[in-house]
C-alpha cells in the first residue's frame, strides 16, 4: 500500500494537475470530492469526469449540509465579486469559505489512515490565488504537525504526508505542467458563478486567473464561456 494516496479532487485546474503529478510519481489515487452547498456545483460533475480520466481506484463524494458555510460561494444573498473589483487592502474576499481546507483535509486524513494511504495530495497554490489563509505554506505545515501527533499512524511513526506540489507555482506554470502530463483541461471547471448548464462567467476572480494562466502558458483555453 506504500504507493496509495488520497487526493482532494475539486474539478478545477489545480486539483487536476496535482492528480497528474501524483500519478506521474507512481501513486494510485483515491479521490474525495465535496458537495457543501456551493453555487458552482457543476465542479462536482467535473471532478467525476476527472476521476474517470485519471482512473482513480475509488471516488468518494461527501455531502456537507448546506448552511454550514457562509460565503459568496454558498450564500445566494452574497454576490460573487466580478471584473477584478477591488476589496480593502489585505482583505480576504467574500469567496473565502470558512475553514474549508481544515475540514476537507480532516476527512482526507481520516480516509487515508483508514485505507493505509501514505500521502494526501491537495492542489493548493499560494501564488495566483485569492488570498485565502488556508492556502498558505504555513497552514499546511501546521496541519502536518497536527496530523503527526493526532493520528495513530503519526504517533506510531507511519507519517501521512500532506503534499502540496503546486503551491509555489503560478497558474501558467501549473497549466504547462499539467499539459506536459496530458491533462485534458476541457474536463475542468473554475468559475465561481456559472450560468445554468455550466458556462463560465468569465469575470469572477477564478475565471480571470484561469484566463490569464492559459494566455501566459501559451496553451489553448478550452473553457466554455457565456
Amino acid at each position: 500500500m506504500e504507493n496509495r494516496a488520497v487526493i482532494l479532487l475539486s474539478g478545477g485546474i489545480d486539483s487536476a494537475t496535482t492528480a497528474a503529478i501524483a500519478i506521474d510519481r507512481g501513486f494510485r489515487l483515491h479521490a474525495l470530492t465535496f458537495r457543501y452547498g456551493q453555487k458552482h456545483e457543476v465542479e462536482v460533475s467535473s471532478a467525476g469526469a476527472l476521476a474517470g480520466f485519471f482512473r482513480v481506484e475509488r471516488h468518494v463524494l461527501i455531502d456537507i449540509p448546506a448552511g454550514i458555510f457562509r460565503s459568496a460561494l454558498t450564500d445566494g444573498s452574497m454576490p460573487v465579486r466580478k471584473n477584478g473589483e477591488p476589496g480593502l487592502p489585505g482583505d480576504i474576499p467574500d469567496t473565502y469559505v470558512p475553514a474549508r481546507n481544515i475540514i476537507f483535509l480532516s476527512y482526507a486524513l481520516a480516509y487515508a489512515e483508514s485505507i493505509g494511504a501514505t500521502h494526501i495530495f491537495i492542489g493548493a497554490t499560494a501564488v495566483d490565488y485569492s488570498g485565502y489563509p488556508d492556502c498558505r505554506p504555513e497552514f499546511f505545515e501546521a496541519f502536518q504537525a497536527m496530523a503527526d501527533c493526532g493520528t495513530k499512524a503519526g504517533v506510531n511513526g507511519m507519517k501521512i504526508a500532506i503534499e502540496t506540489p503546486i503551491i509555489a507555482m503560478t497558474k501558467a506554470e501549473i497549466i504547462r505542467a499539467g499539459a506536459s502530463l496530458g491533462v485534458d483541461y476541457s474536463l475542468t471547471h473554475s468559475c465561481y458563478d456559472p450560468a445554468p448548464g455550466g458556462l463560465a462567467c468569465g469575470a469572477c476572480d477564478s475565471c480571470l486567473i484561469r484566463k490569464h494562466g492559459f494566455i501566459e502558458a501559451g496553451v489553448p483555453d478550452p473553457t466554455r464561456y457565456r
